[in-house]
């Protein structure tokens, strides 16, 4: 299993990066996990619109699920089209918010290129088995399990401190977690987002073999969070960078 970063900005896109989206892949399947502002364009460095096996989606803040409408656009308009309905996981409601956003009739809305589910507490997708968790977030939200093999993956999506993300990624290979708030801030909001410091601790309490921090904002260094993000976990803890590869 092989995880690529497409966007890790948080919050917006910035200049060396488009908001979340990530490439897992594994036995020829393209699962993308999130697929933010800007993210698209980034994406089809890697593969061809059709070959996108399915989409998962954390919530439905713009920077993790806006460039479903350019995706529409392609699978509807482009030379390639039609081709089969891309599935679509993501909250309940995912497929009427889109239409929404891109102001079409509900009916079919994007119905007829891509194929919409609600995220259950486990699925199979393509090779793999994807277990999701709902996360503490403004609007519903939902932490993801990847497993291969043996091998496990856990994206945090955005979410603030819980227990349940320490469950759910309990012994994973990879924990890709967000910071996007600063650790001692004293006007960071709560239920919000993850400090470098919760990351690591949640990393921690999980036993995870590694930590990758993401979702970072535009106005904050990456590096400096993940440096932070040391002091609460001992293991190894990365950066997420655009293009960067992680083999799990």
């Amino acid at each position: 299993m092989k995880l690529t970063v497409i966007g890790c900005s948080g919050s917006l896109p910035g200049p060396d990066s488009p908001a979340s989206s990530y490439l897992v892949t594994a036995d020829g399947f393209n699962l993308v996990l999130d697929l933010g502002s800007g993210s698209l364009g980034v994406l089809q460095g890697y593969l061809r619109v059709p070959e996108i096996g399915a989409i998962g989606l954390t919530h439905l803040h713009p920077d993790h699920c806006m460039d479903l409408c350019g995706l529409y656009v392609a699978a509807k308009y482009s030379p390639a089209s039609p081709f089969p309905r891309i599935p679509v996981f993501g909250p309940a409601g995912t497929a009427q918010r889109m239409a929404l956003a891109y102001d079409l009739p509900m009916d079919p809305g994007m119905e007829e290129e891509l194929e919409f589910h609600a995220w259950q507490e486990i699925q199979q997708i393509g090779p793999f088995t994807v277990r999701t968790t709902p996360m503490v977030h403004p609007v519903p939200a939902y932490a993801i399990r990847v497993e291969h093999g043996n091998k496990s993956l856990v994206y945090t999506g955005d979410t603030g401190p819980n227990d349940a993300l320490v469950e759910l990624a309990r012994g994973a290979d990879l924990l890709l977690s967000e910071a996007a708030l600063q650790d001692d801030d004293p006007h960071n909001p709560p239920d919000l987002h993850l400090t470098p410091a919760d990351a690591g601790e949640h990393a921690k309490r999980a036993g995870v073999k590694r930590l990758v921090i993401t979702h970072v904002p535009p106005w904050y260094d990456r590096d400096t969070q993940t440096t932070h993000a040391r002091r609460t976990f001992p293991g190894e803890v990365l950066t997420a960078t655009p293009g960067a590869v992680f083999e799990i």
